[in-house]
């Protein structure tokens, strides 16, 4: 395993080797995910996918996750401790992952303009991130622009399921995140807040110019295709894939379909 020190924070990161002519891949997480958490049912589809693109990857878990650096106090008062936030988490976390942290962590990589593929909040974070900085690229799966109903839902199943005793969840996230309530509940506190229902990040997604892949399963359990909808509607130089089958992450449910569709989009990118 391999660290990097961001203003006295150490995050986890993996790195995949391949070309240093093209854009390396970037792998942002979902929610819940981690380094680890990228390779399930007996696959690594980032490995996979830079073989097959001949790309190289680097894989990080933020704060909390994997095996980062935990996020002190949690479930405690928003507050920030020099240039980290600690305590709950406030609606505009993933702002500041997209704006501060990614940043800092791809000037340490020394990399520059690389390909984001974002995954649900990693997804959302790509989004941000393309908003305000160059990028040669971003594959965006499942991602969330504004606050949907199914997902607060699921989100609150997965509260419920995390609580339950015996928990079904706990043990399952414990394999990936040394500190798991850490990883849970900066996710679902935040997600479940009154203040979040406002989240809403289609007007920085009009200063997106890269070009977009938009990614959605249709039986997708936290949201719907009017996420994609709201991303073309703002960031016109998009194309879409929407495939069947396939619930909340493509890369486990439909692996084959979605590696050529990120690969058939990175063939033309410059």
């Amino acid at each position: 395993m391999n660290r990097i020190d961001i203003a006295g924070i150490s995050l986890e990161v993996a790195h995949i080797a391949g070309s240093t002519d093209q854009a390396p891949l970037v792998f942002l997480h979902e929610g819940l995910g981690s380094v680890a958490m990228w390779e399930q049912r007996g696959r690594h589809w980032p490995a996979e996918l830079c073989a097959a693109t001949g790309r190289a990857g680097w894989l990080y878990s933020r704060r909390g996750y994997g095996e980062s650096d935990p996020v002190a106090d949690v479930r405690g008062a928003p507050r920030w401790q020099g240039e980290w936030h600690v305590g709950r988490h406030e609606p505009d976390y993933m702002h500041h992952e997209a704006w501060q942290v990614l940043p800092a962590l791809l000037k340490q990589l020394g990399i520059s303009n690389p390909v984001l593929v974002g995954h649900s909040d990693g997804a959302t974070i790509a989004l941000l991130h393309a908003s305000r900085h160059a990028v040669a690229g971003c594959v965006v799966m499942a991602p969330h622009v504004f606050v949907e109903d199914i997902a607060l839902q699921a989100i609150a199943q997965a509260k419920a399921l995390y609580e339950a005793e015996p928990s079904p969840l706990r043990p399952r996230l414990a394999k990936y995140h040394h500190d798991v309530d850490n990883a849970f509940w900066q996710w679902n506190d935040v997600w479940l807040s009154p203040d979040f229902r406002a989240f809403d990040i289609r007007n920085e997604c009009r200063r997106i110019t890269a070009p977009l892949l938009l990614v959605q399963g249709l039986g997708d359990e936290y949201g719907t295709l009017a996420q994609l909808d709201a991303i073309v509607g703002a960031a016109p130089q998009t194309q879409r894939v929407e495939l069947p089958d396939c619930g909340h992450s493509p890369h486990r449910d439909q692996p084959e379909a979605l590696a050529r569709a990120v690969a058939a989009f990175l063939s033309q990118l410059p």
